[in-house]
Formats: C-alpha cells, structure tokens, sequence
C-alpha cells in the first residue's frame, strides 16, 4: 500500500514537472494566499495589540476604589459646624500593598484631593490640589515639562518638603511671562494658607471625557500635585468650606487607590483577571466599610469589552480577506488540473485499459493537487515570517527616501510592529491543503469517469 502511494507520488511529481512554467503559476496563487492570510493577521494582531495598550493607558485594565460620600451621617461639633468622616482609609492602602503581590498588580495608586485656591504675587487661580505618589505621572499619562515630578524620596524626608508640581493651566495663570521653578506659590486649603516650592511643571494634557460610569472627566492642567505624605502631615484629612449657616467640612483619608492590573500576557488584556482582582478588592474594602457603604469598587467594563471585541473583528477581518486569496489560488488549481486532464485523455484511456480502476486514477490526479497546494503553502509559510523585516525595510525605505513624509505619519504607523500569530499559520496551510483536495476532487473525478476506448481514440 505505501509502495503504491510512493509510486502515485512520484508519477504526480514527474507530471507536475513537465509543465513547470503552470505548476509554478498554480502553486504561485496558493503561496499568495497563505502569505497574505498571514501578513493580513499579522497586521491585524499589531493594530490591535496597539489599540489594547491604548486603552490599557485609558485605564483598561484599572481597578478603581473610590470613597463615596454618604447620603447623611457623620458628627456635628458646635452649633453649626458639621464634619463628615467617610471614605478610604491609610489602613486600607496597608491591606492592598500587603495582600496584592507584583504578579497580581503592576502599581497601587493612592491619591486624596480637593479644590482650594492657589496664589502668587497678586494672581490666583482655583485649582485641584492632589496628594499622589510618583505613579501618578504614568498612570494619568502626564508628561513632565520642566522639572521634575514628585519622588519617593518627597514621600519618604521627615519633616515633609513643602514641593509642589504645576499643572500648565496653573503655570499659564500665574506664571504667564517667568519661569515657575524654585518660585514658592501659596495654596490656602483648610481655612489656612501655607508656601509650597515650585519643583516641576507639566506639559498641557487634554481633558479626559466621562466614559459611562468607570471613568470621570478630568482636567489635570488646573491641578497642583504634592507629595501625599506631605498632604497628611501639614493639611490633614479634614478640609472645610464656608457656607451660609455655618461651616461644612468632611474627613476623608484617600479619595481614591487604583490599581493596574498586571496582564497574563504582553499585549494581553483579560477582562476576566480584572475581574478577579475587583472581587478580591470588594473583599478586602468590606471588612472597613460594609457598614457604612463609603466606597465603591469600579471597573470599566466599557474599555474592556471594546478591547476584547476591537481585537476579534481584527481577527476575523482578516481571516476572511485572506480566505478569498485561498479561495482564488483554488479555483486557480482547479483550472490547471481541468487543462492537465484534456491534456492527459490518451494517457487516461492507456491506464484504464492496463486495469487501472477509477480510483487510481482519482488518487493520481488528487495527488497532484495536494503536492501543489502543499509545496505552495510551504512556500508561502515562510513568506509569511518575513512581514516583520518586511515592514521595517518599507519604513526605513520611506525614512531615507522622504524623510518629511515619514514625520509625517502618525506614531500609530511608525510604531506598528506586525505580530505573526500562530494560528493564522496552522490554520491558513490546513485550509490551503483543504482547497487543494476540494478544488482537484472534481478533475480528478472527471477524469476517473471517462471511458477508456473513447480516450484511446482522442488524438
């Protein structure tokens, strides 16, 4: 049996090679295909693996713990004053930081903040001022524009430095026409008012929208940033505001801790982890505020399912352009295996009459086809792995060529890095080996069925 299939092989190969210019045609069109389900993938795969780490940087993959203020509570201390503890609390951040390793979360951000006023010589301007950590700058995408941002040596010096780092809408106010470094603005929080050295500035960032309910809009170009350590020791948690009637403040410890979750893997990002993480995070935050219900566990479900679905119709669109490439390459086939039987009646007609029965002759002509489809998808498999040193010899090409033009681009272009998955290999060959026997089935029949004497007579 396998000394017979050897035989067919070899018979198929020498038929495929007396017509080397078709054979190469035909597999030409197939090695096309495979290549272009590939590189098509692999594009697919580097846009969305761009997309996913532009939502993760909107915050895709963030568990956020926010403290919510209360409907009503918390204690009166003379008549008309009235201050509201609630929220997170310094203990809480300790159980995160020792609950949560590094393989579970990249960062813990805590962060407490509120509106005050912000004043140099005679300007003055209303603002947000932030607690924060260094981690800030990269979990918000902010970017430094003079300066340095806050340390965690600022977070760590006993007594606490007074540093401040502007936002630029705070700069643009009260610093329009000099340099803000190393000047001491005052900021007046609490019904006190306390100097604070300029260390750095931030470049202008636009302001982020709502996004349903996960994400708040915020303008981080009128914040003020200060070491949170340096917010507990000299402003405290209580922050009061005047009002008609009286004085109203609350107590509040952190506003807000958000962590980022660590993917499974790079470029990965798995809705179904960040889930995990929140439900250990509602676990934690209920032995502290069950009772008063003072906080909230948000995920932005949005962001995720948009990534998980941008990232399947990126694969599917793919899949199916490439399909039809494999599709023609196969009608291709068929074409040449349909001349190749005309050609071959007599030489049909001479095997049936020897005693070769209709299934030699259909495993003959199957065999063709599959060697074709085979060697071409082989072919086209290795064409494939070179979309990667591909693209980057288009771009350099386009750096040298014009290097304006190449500026040009956005970063979403330049920075686009092709990603062969595996799966569109396995899969774009097995289908490629599929469309052969598919395609060579009907030929290889059509042959099979013709009558031996009226191929004889066929000159």
């Amino acid at each position: 049996m396998f000394h017979k299939f050897l035989l067919t092989l070899r018979i198929g190969i020498y038929s495929l090679l007396l017509h080397k210019l078709r054979t190469f045609l035909a597999m030409l069109g197939i090695m096309i295909g495979i290549t272009a389900v590939i590189w098509l993938v692999a594009g697919g795969e580097g846009v969305s693996s761009q997309a996913q780490k532009q939502l993760a940087e909107l915050g895709a993959t963030n568990v956020i713990i926010r403290s919510i203020k209360p409907a009503a509570g918390g204690s009166t201390g003379g008549s008309g004053i009235q201050f509201l503890e609630y929220g997170l609390l310094r203990d809480d951040l300790k159980s995160l930081r020792a609950v949560l390793d590094n393989e579970l979360v990249e960062q813990i951000v805590p962060m407490r903040y509120f509106n005050c006023e912000f004043r140099f010589e005679g300007r003055s301007i209303e603002g947000r001022l932030v607690g924060c950590t260094k981690e800030y700058l990269e979990l918000n995408r902010l970017t430094v524009d003079r300066g340095r941002f806050i340390s965690d040596t600022d977070n760590t010096s006993f007594p606490p430095e007074n540093f401040c780092v502007l936002g630029d809408g705070i700069v643009s106010a009260l610093f329009p026409l000099s340099n803000p470094l190393d000047n001491a603005i005052e900021i007046l929080s609490a019904n006190k008012y306390e100097f604070y050295r300029v260390i750095g500035t931030t470049l202008n960032r636009d302001p982020t929208a709502a996004i349903g309910g996960s994400l708040e809009s915020q303008d981080f170009n009128r914040d003020v940033y200060i070491p949170i350590e340096t917010l507990w020791a000299r402003i405290g948690d209580a922050v009061n505001t005047s009002r008609s009637g009286g004085i109203e403040g609350e107590v509040v410890e952190l506003n807000q801790i958000t962590l980022t979750v660590r993917p499974a893997e790079e470029r990965e990002i798995t809705a179904a982890k960040v889930e995990q993480i929140a439900d250990m995070v509602r676990l934690l935050m209920d032995r502290n505020h069950s009772k008063k219900q003072d906080s909230a566990v948000i995920v932005p479900q949005e962001l995720l399912r948009q990534a998980e679905l941008l990232s399947l119709m990126f694969r599917v669109l793919s899949f199916v352009i490439g399909s039809i490439s494999l599709i023609v390459g196969g009608i291709g086939i068929m074409n040449i295996m349909l001349a190749t039987v005309t050609e071959r009646i007599r030489e049909i007609g001479i095997r049936r009459a020897l005693g070769a029965k209709q299934r030699d002759i259909i495993s003959q002509f199957l065999v063709e086809s599959i060697v074709l489809t085979t060697v071409g998808g082989l072919f086209g498999v290795v064409c494939g792995f070179l979309v990667e040193p591909f693209f980057r010899g288009v771009k350099l090409v386009i750096a040298s060529l014009s290097p304006s033009t190449y500026a040009a681009l956005p970063p979403a272009i330049t920075d686009l890095v092709p990603i062969v998955a595996l799966t569109s290999v396995f899969v774009s060959f097995g289908v490629a080996v599929f469309v052969g026997v598919a395609f060579g089935l009907y030929p290889a029949y059509r042959a099979a069925k013709m009558d031996p004497i009226e191929a004889l007579r066929h000159e």
